[in-house]
């Protein structure tokens, strides 16, 4: 038995802003989840849906993982650019090169993103979100590889990419240096066993794997909170 990926999770001042600015960038429906969560349902093959919670944390530091956003031509790339920039992006420098073709933003509350160039290869018929780009090492893409039971689609130099069997986005590791936590990820996964699974037989598993629980404050609730091999935070749901 393996994970089914249910959600990209933020962590968001303003969920609803927030949600709305990725609505606009990525053309999904936004639906509420109460009490005060927002939803992002995919209009394409993307098979995990993006959702969007409220917390008071302060974002601190570049975050562990990004999205890339694909483009077909250089005209659809600027399209993307103009779009973001007027629902409430802003351009940032993380150190990327003049040379590099590739435009590096940030959403209404600094996660970064990154809206890639055409042409490239890696990330070819991957859809719009080309990529959830993650900092770590080796071993969590490993790590993630047997989680989910998706295949590794590259693996040298200690960068790693895992993708579903279904296609969709690639998930990448960059491998090291590996940037030092600084809190809790904004970004994290939320996993479930299939409907005739068990969720402590899974958590058991992913502890086996590599993982460990943890504990984040999140009270009495119906899922279990762990790290990976790199200390980011994802929660197993109840089977679904």
């Amino acid at each position: 038995m393996t994970s089914r990926l249910i959600a990209l999770c933020f962590d968001a001042n303003d969920p609803l802003r927030l949600g709305r600015f990725w609505a606009g960038v990525l053309g999904w429906e936004m639906v509420e989840d109460p009490p005060d969560g927002f939803v992002l349902l995919p209009s394409d093959d993307t098979e995990f849906r993006i959702e969007f919670f409220p917390t008071q944390a302060q974002k601190v530091g570049p975050n562990q993982t990004h999205l890339d956003l694909t483009s077909t031509s250089l005209e659809e790339q600027q399209q993307t650019v103009a779009r973001a920039l007027e629902l409430g992006a802003r351009h940032i420098d993380i150190g990327q090169r003049p040379e590099e073709e590739h435009v590096v933003l940030a959403d209404p509350e600094g996660n970064e993103f990154c809206v890639i160039e055409p042409g490239n290869q890696f990330l070819a018929d991957c859809g719009f979100i080309g990529a959830v780009n993650g900092d770590g090492s080796q071993e969590v893409g490993h790590f993630w590889s047997e989680a989910l039971g998706w295949p590794l689609v590259w693996d040298q130099d200690e960068e790693t990419a895992i993708r579903s069997p279904q296609g969709g986005p690639k998930f990448t590791w960059g491998g090291p240096p590996v940037n030092p936590k600084t809190g809790k990820n904004r970004l994290h996964l939320d996993l479930a066993p299939p409907g005739d699974g068990d969720q402590q037989a899974e958590v058991d598993r992913l502890v086996a794997l590599g993982a460990t629980r943890i504990d984040i404050g999140q009270g009495d609730v119906s899922w279990v909170v762990m790290a990976d091999p790199d200390g980011n935070e994802f929660c197993v749901l109840t089977p679904r």
